[in-house]
């Protein structure tokens, strides 16, 4: 357990969940919206994807004050209700679907000064992926250096970061144009029906809410319990409002055509239209401000779900161990390891930025989708509820509509997305090979040699489909 003195208040906490929310995501809004739907269709996409990112913080919220014992809450739900493969299916696809993201920063970045320096071109050149090397490795020594000094770093940035979105915000909202909002509205020009619209979008607004959870990861930092479930919803709440207003806005200065054409980060890119170069400057600076502090509030909990797997012996044991900073050590080298290797395979990818954001997304909804199931089985059962018993029926809507929610955003993502998390989910299940080994466990029920079949299965399509050209990245 952490030292009094590594104990994390309510505004550090809620720091954590808009850090690790507001990051390369909301910089890439305007262009990603205006490719796939008009005002319309975005309106309906923020319902859906707000509602059902609201119940399922909601479902973080109601499990931190029910289930007080149980911390990095991620994957820990999913092995309270499901077994220890799940668990570790849930802890790994956490802990690897946030090294893709934060590649994903990495990539932005470069992109980013690709606008205004051309060997980094669109963030995955030779140049840029070794500017990127040294920036990981910066970002883990300080790390090490202690989680205390890395939060308080996170809180700084956090506040930093919001300013320019808000900047961006305020003008858009001076130079607002109802007839072109208008002539945007129904998303004129784009093929397929307002479905296929919608649908075009979800996987990015998961990535935006990627990050909702970071107060539940820490929870074993939190000085007083009931902060957690606070922090998640007012970070929540805040984050919303601006991805929204961020994502809607562009619609009511630039032809949607306009906006589509963009590059990343198109934010950058509508600022410029509207008031000139340095609005691509100001949000540019704010741009890498943001991602830099959303790296860093993702490199702690990659870490922290990493370290406490192992505690739970869901992971080898080397990964438990802590130095003096009561940093997760082993766990930081190896994530980095990952996102390393990672960075280096974007240089043969088309389009970095996106797969990494999609495959993100994907890898964290299964994860997701055991939290919500887990919160619904509890209030089917009853359990934990002998105080405060009237509370259970609205407890198992939210959690009933969280579960709905996450299962249509794995269909909405699309097959070539599970094949490829399935790539990832197969090889990965080694680390859970070696971790019973070592307690001298079975390593597999009956039920998990099943899933863990579907998962080899799913990896051979998946690399298959890669080899052939059906599958592109």
């Amino acid at each position: 357990m952490a030292s009094t003195n590594q104990k994390m208040s309510r505004v550090q906490l809620t720091a954590m969940v808009v850090g690790g929310m507001v990051g390369a995501g909301i910089f890439s809004l305007p262009r990603t919206f205006a490719n796939a739907t008009g005002p319309f269709g975005a309106v309906i996409a923020w319902l859906i994807a707000g509602t059902g990112m609201y119940m399922l913080a909601r479902v973080f919220q109601a499990l931190a004050e029910r289930k007080p014992d149980l911390d990095a809450g991620v994957f820990a739900y999913a092995k309270a209700g499901f077994g220890d493969y799940p668990g570790f299916l849930s802890a790994f696809g956490y802990w690897i679907g946030s090294c893709i993201g934060n590649v994903s920063y990495w990539v932005l970045i470069k992109s980013t000064l690709g606008a205004f320096f051309p060997a980094f071109g669109d963030g995955n050149t030779v140049i840029a992926i070794l500017v990127a090397s040294v920036g990981i490795w910066m970002f883990h020594f300080t790390i090490l250096r202690g989680i205390k000094q890395a939060a308080f770093i996170n809180s700084v940035v956090t506040v930093a970061k919001v300013i320019p979105i808000i900047v961006f915000i305020v003008i858009l909202v001076f130079a607002f144009k109802m007839d072109l909002f208008r002539l945007n509205f129904y998303g004129a020009g784009l093929e397929g029906g307002l479905f296929a619209q919608v649908r075009a979008t979800m996987l990015v607004t998961v990535f935006v809410f990627l990050g909702i959870e970071g107060a539940s990861v820490y929870s074993r930092f939190a000085k007083e319990r009931s902060d957690v479930g606070k922090a998640t919803i007012l970070g929540f709440v805040s984050v919303t409002a601006l991805m929204v207003l961020v994502s809607m806005l562009p619609y009511a200065v630039l032809p949607r055509a306009n906006v589509a054409g963009m590059r990343q980060p198109s934010m950058a890119s509508v600022l410029e239209a509207v008031v000139g170069p340095w609005g691509a400057i100001f949000v540019s600076v704010g741009l890498i401000v943001s991602v830099l502090g959303a790296y860093l509030a993702w490199s702690l909990i990659c870490a922290e779900v990493l370290f406490t797997a192992a505690k739970t012996r869901d992971m080898p044991s080397v990964f438990a161990r802590e130095n003096a900073n009561k940093v997760p050590a082993n766990a930081l080298w190896l994530t980095n390891i990952i996102v390393q290797l990672i960075v280096i395979t974007t240089y043969w990818s088309r389009d970095a930025f996106a797969l990494m954001l999609n495959l993100t997304s994907a890898m964290s909804l299964i994860p997701y989708l055991f939290v919500a199931a887990y919160g619904y089985m509890l209030c089917k059962r009853g359990e934990s509820y002998e105080m405060r018993p009237q509370e259970r029926g609205r407890d198992l809507f939210i959690a009933a509509v969280a579960v709905v929610y996450t299962v249509f955003m794995i269909y909405a993502g699309g097959l070539k997305f599970i094949l490829l998390s399935a790539v990832l989910y197969a090889p990965g299940t080694i680390l859970y090979i070696w971790a019973r080994r070592e307690q001298g466990k079975p390593v597999f029920t009956p039920i998990d040699w099943i899933v863990f079949i579907v998962a080899v299965i799913g990896a051979v399509v998946g690399i298959y489909s890669l080899a052939t050209g059906a599958i592109t990245i």
